[in-house]
């Protein structure tokens, strides 16, 4: 049986539905003081559809759009919750958050964070790469997108190789009588 839309949501249907691991979920409650779940006995949480759509939108700036946490903080504080929750909910106007990427202080929240992610020569130079480029806007603005999705793609495989290789090591036997004592008393 499927939960109504407006159903409450445990951590782990968020994680599922919007493709966060739950310890990030919880990380990102430190972060941003926005998201509130109501917290059961024992610490359960449970998230109510307004908080699932701030999540999303969170989620669609940092991974999609490629801002930082500071960058989401940032707009959270200009822009406002509902903002965000718009943009969870695939309502938002992006383009107002153009000016975050293009003012020098947006230009290091526009960055993509996380393991592997690095500023390319093309972003060091700024307004020199875009002047000598024969790309249109939409064109750049286009593959930028991609390359974040690229990204988070790439941060995924390499979590999944890790815990690939741990569950491979885990498995291994270790020499001898396959990890067992010698059974007292002799034979």
């Amino acid at each position: 049986m499927e939960k109504s839309p407006e159903a409450f949501r445990t951590i782990t249907e968020v994680s599922e539905l919007l493709d966060v691991p739950a310890h990030v979920l919880r990380f990102w409650e430190t972060k941003f003081p926005q998201i509130r779940p109501l917290k059961r006995k024992g610490g359960r949480r449970n998230y109510r559809p307004a908080d699932v759509a701030l999540i999303n939108g969170i989620r669609t700036l940092l991974y999609r759009e490629g801002f930082t946490i500071r960058g989401v903080q940032r707009i959270l504080k200009e822009h406002g919750v509902k903002f965000v929750h718009e943009i969870g909910r695939g309502e938002g106007d992006l383009t107002s958050l153009a000016s975050l990427r293009n003012d020098r202080d947006g230009q290091a929240n526009a960055r993509v964070s996380g393991a592997g992610a690095r500023q390319s020569a093309s972003e060091a130079t700024g307004e020199e790469a875009r002047a000598s480029s024969p790309l249109s806007a939409a064109q750049r603005q286009r593959l930028e997108q991609v390359l974040v999705r690229l990204r988070h793609v790439r941060t995924k495989l390499n979590t999944l190789a890790t815990l690939a290789a741990q569950a491979g090591q885990g498995s291994r036997q270790p020499h001898g009588n396959g990890g067992h004592a010698e059974p007292r008393g002799g034979s």
